[in-house]
């Protein structure tokens, strides 16, 4: 494998070990206080841009990288953790903490 297609390979694992904590905290604590939208979003539009390069590079070439795959997870981790944001922002609202 190539040493700059490993090397983004491990950013992404490394990136995407995180989002399952995140996301066991976002179901445990039931509210978005500490959490940030904002961040999330533009954490998925930057794996989307990403995601669109391997795809750019395989129309191209033919070659599909092993990093679209953790492009692919990553971006399902942070959009399930964005809809437990609006489940718990559902749940902040009903019990009046926001």
């Amino acid at each position: 494998m190539d040493k700059v297609v490993m090397c983004e390979v491990m950013m992404l694992i490394l990136f995407g070990c995180s989002w399952p904590a995140n996301i066991y905290k976002s179901v445990t604590s039931r509210t978005t206080l500490g959490k940030s939208l904002l961040f999330e979003i533009l954490v998925v539009i930057g794996y989307l841009f990403g995601l669109a390069s391997k795809i750019v590079i395989y129309n191209r070439t033919g070659d599909l990288h092993l990093s679209t795959w953790f492009y692919i997870l990553d971006i399902s981790m942070v959009l399930t953790d964005i809809c437990l944001y609006f489940r718990n922002l559902k749940i902040d609202r009903a019990e009046g903490r926001i």
